[in-house]
């Protein structure tokens, strides 16, 4: 279980304090949604490891995650922005997620789970916006780790290409067990895969609704 427990930080030079709960079980899709600025991305971040927190508990499975850097959390992220090479193929993009030697076995699997087998050696920018959108999440995918953070990643992508992304996110939670948190604008990516939903109101995790 990822556990935040009145997990607070504030931004130099602010008074505003932001504090976070939250329980996600592995297998569970939790969306959180608010306005622009009220604190999404920082959550997240929170989480990654790009931002430090002030005070709190943070734990994977029991395992304070506080002190560790981003790169030792048992967490990936996708952004909006997938910063894919644009000059390499899928499969070199994908294997950029691996430590140390690359695996092709593995990166071949990870392009298979996301729908890209046989486009493993295609050019990235040759690629429409929901392969590439494809490409990003098996690379996030081959790190294998538990706890997945969706930063509005499909906000660009047209209305087929996100109904295909997002029943993909669902499969993958279930099938993998991973903790999925998702921030978006869009209330109909929470009502369609969502376990449960949140509003960041007033720097603080509010319930909208349980399923």
């Amino acid at each position: 279980m990822l556990k935040l427990d009145h997990l607070t930080f504030h931004y130099k030079g602010s008074p505003d304090k932001y504090e976070f709960s939250l329980n996600v079980q592995p297998g569970e899709i939790i969306a959180i949604m608010g306005e622009s600025g009220s604190g999404k991305s920082t959550l997240l971040e929170l989480i990654a490891g790009f931002l430090i927190a002030d005070g709190g508990e943070l734990t994977w499975q029991g395992k304070d995650l506080t002190p560790l850097p981003p790169e030792l959390r048992p967490v990936t992220t996708l952004f909006q922005n997938h910063n894919l090479f644009e000059h390499l193929s899928a499969n070199r993009n994908v294997g950029l997620g691996l430590k140390g030697k690359v695996d092709p076995s593995i990166v071949g699997e990870a392009l298979k789970k996301v729908g890209l087998t046989g486009l493993e050696n295609q050019i990235a920018n040759t690629m429409s916006g929901g392969q590439q959108q494809r490409v990003a999440l098996a690379r996030a995918l081959v790190r294998d780790a538990p706890v997945l953070l969706l930063d509005e990643p499909f906000s660009g992508l047209d209305d087929t290409n996100k109904a295909a992304m997002l029943a993909l996110i669902e499969k993958l939670a279930k099938e993998e067990q991973r903790c999925v948190l998702m921030v978006t604008h869009d209330q109909s990516d929470c009502d369609a895969i969502a376990t449960r939903q949140y509003r960041v109101i007033d720097r603080q995790l509010v319930t909208t609704q349980q399923t």
